[in-house]
């Protein structure tokens, strides 16, 4: 259990159904806010934290961009990869971004055919001109590395990591993006899946990990996720605890919104709100250890130490 280096203060928190509540966050531990969906975790933690110099939040909203969009473009990855090979090949970089002029000229890069059947719903197909690849014929026969750009983004995250880091594709920035990636539990991911086939708690990481990947990294010393467990696999609910460890043990204050046992049992704190949803929330039920939590089970109003005393004793 890791000993707290302070405390990140909230003071009279009204927002929604929270009571003016006063808590006193952990610095530099692993907290877990926990309680019933409409206790008010998130509505105290975003409405009391975001913002604030040094804080990340890293919620849920949608990731924007087009049907074309990938970690590849999303991360800024695409850029050097493109001019290496554009060096490579003694062509222009624009061929090789399925938003320019290297796209297959009928599906616009997208490499799939979207038609509207009205009353029926939207259908979508693999392109015939390009074969599902969004380039053009004549770019695919351009390489670095012994791969084509369709080729370098179809590799998984672990894959393109060896790829980019040795050879005539060496290209340390790139390396560098990737390896946060692989940090976050995006390993498996290819550079070029669409952004659309990402689950929640994927594009959460993604967001993580270009918030880890850029030069004002360093100033992000709180980070806040909200459920990143949505969505997951349960293999990548396992590893979530390891990613979180390695944040904290970087030196930052990791806060967690989340309603998973695993997460909750692995934390060094827990707050938890209740004891019910909505105007039956918005208290601090309870404060402390995750032990602390379960060996007060039967004393607590807390729904949240019941569901983990199953789980630690189960």
């Amino acid at each position: 259990m890791r000993e707290p280096a302070g405390a990140l203060e909230i003071r009279d928190a009204g927002s929604h159904n929270l009571r003016d509540v006063d808590v006193d966050v952990p610095l530099g531990v692993l907290t877990v806010v926990t309680g019933v969906s409409g206790s008010g975790k998130s509505s105290r933690i975003e409405g009391s934290l975001r913002g604030r110099d040094g804080v990340v939040m890293i919620d849920q909203a949608p990731i924007r961009g087009s049907r074309r969009s990938n970690p590849a473009t999303y991360t800024g990855m695409l850029e050097p990869i493109r001019k290496a090979f554009s060096k490579a090949n003694g062509v222009k970089p624009a061929l090789f971004s399925a938003n320019s002029e290297g796209a297959c000229p009928v599906c616009n890069g997208a490499g799939i055919i979207y038609s509207d059947m009205a009353l029926m719903g939207g259908v979508s197909a693999p392109c015939d001109e390009c074969e599902g690849k969004g380039f053009q014929a004549e770019v695919l026969e351009f390489t670095l590395g012994g791969l084509n750009i369709r080729e370098v983004l179809d590799l998984p995250v672990d894959a393109a990591i060896e790829h980019f880091g040795a050879g005539e594709s060496r290209i340390p920035a790139v390396v560098k993006i990737l390896k946060i990636l692989a940090e976050v539990g995006l390993g498996y991911v290819s550079l070029g899946q669409p952004l659309t086939t990402l689950s929640w708690g994927e594009r959460q990481r993604l967001k993580l990990a270009v918030h880890l990947s850029a030069k004002a990294a360093d100033a992000a010393q709180v980070i806040i996720l909200d459920e990143p467990t949505t969505g997951l696999h349960l293999a990548d609910v396992e590893n979530l605890p390891q990613l979180l460890d390695g944040l904290v043990d970087s030196g930052r204050t990791v806060i967690v919104i989340e309603h998973h046992q695993a997460v909750m049992a692995h934390a060094d704190h827990i707050i938890d709100l209740g004891p019910g949803a909505g105007l039956h929330g918005g208290s601090i039920v309870f404060e402390g250890s995750p032990n602390e939590l379960v060996a007060g089970a039967k004393a607590t109003r807390s729904l949240t130490a019941e569901h983990l005393a199953q789980y630690v004793n189960s």
